[in-house]
């Protein structure tokens, strides 16, 4: 069943075509990502799934339901990373979207806050300062909060850039069980086209030129634009 349905999508940065004529679908399980040179529209996307940036023709659908319950995880900014709350306040701020008319978080909040805190493994640092934390602790946190926003659908912009490589993988380990094991569809944007390969079971690569390809990990892996572009990743 399809969670997300992009047709025919074209996007402009300062009149310059970023995106032209891209289709693709997002079906509930998927982990899907997103691929491509800087300046090739990725992050521009996320924010038109988002319902930040208006396309200039096409339309993407989503379920109604799912709108406002799509967890985010977006690059992170100094300032950001350097919040003054606890890993618990970072937490339970994911609720604030669902707050509606309510002036203070529910019990029921505060509960899913401390099941994400246990599913991350940071229950044992739920009191400490976010801004004291490492990279990879902070990203742990950051996806804790944004689960507490869906049980569906989880959009990450980059989130291991600024990772070392072993905080790198434990992320993506995280990742690997949300989508498996939990069955949370994943749309992230990622640099690294090796690692899209390991973990995703779809690709969206966007050229530079408004090119693009979209398929199963297999088609991208056995297509000519994936060979291409594989190739000088690993030669890189």
């Amino acid at each position: 069943m399809n969670i997300v349905l992009c047709e025919n999508l074209s996007i402009s940065f300062d009149k310059m075509p970023v995106l032209k004529n891209l289709s693709f679908t997002v079906d509930e399980g998927d982990y899907l990502c997103i691929v491509g040179e800087n300046g090739s529209g990725k992050s521009t996307l996320i924010k038109c799934l988002l319902g930040l940036k208006t396309p200039d023709c096409g339309h993407i659908i989503t379920e109604k339901s799912l709108f406002n319950h799509i967890g985010y995880l977006p690059q992170q900014t100094t300032i950001q990373r350097d919040f003054p709350a606890t890993v618990y306040e970072v937490v339970l701020s994911g609720f604030l979207n669902s707050l509606n008319h309510r002036l203070f978080f529910s019990k029921k909040d505060k509960k899913k806050a401390c099941e994400m805190l246990e599913l991350f493994n940071i229950s044992n640092i739920k009191n400490r300062c976010y801004r004291t934390l490492s990279g990879g602790q902070q990203q742990r946190v950051l996806l804790a909060r944004a689960m507490c926003s869906t049980t569906r659908l989880l959009l990450l912009d980059e989130p291991v850039t600024g990772l070392d490589p072993l905080a790198t993988a434990d992320f993506y380990s995280v990742m690997r069980e949300i989508n498996r094991k939990h069955g949370i569809t994943v749309i992230m944007v990622s640099h690294s086209l090796n690692a899209a390969v390991s973990e995703a079971n779809k690709i969206l690569h966007l050229g530079e030129d408004c090119s693009y390809f979209f398929g199963s990990t297999a088609e991208y892996t056995a297509s000519d634009f994936g060979k291409r572009f594989l190739g000088g990743e690993k030669n890189g």
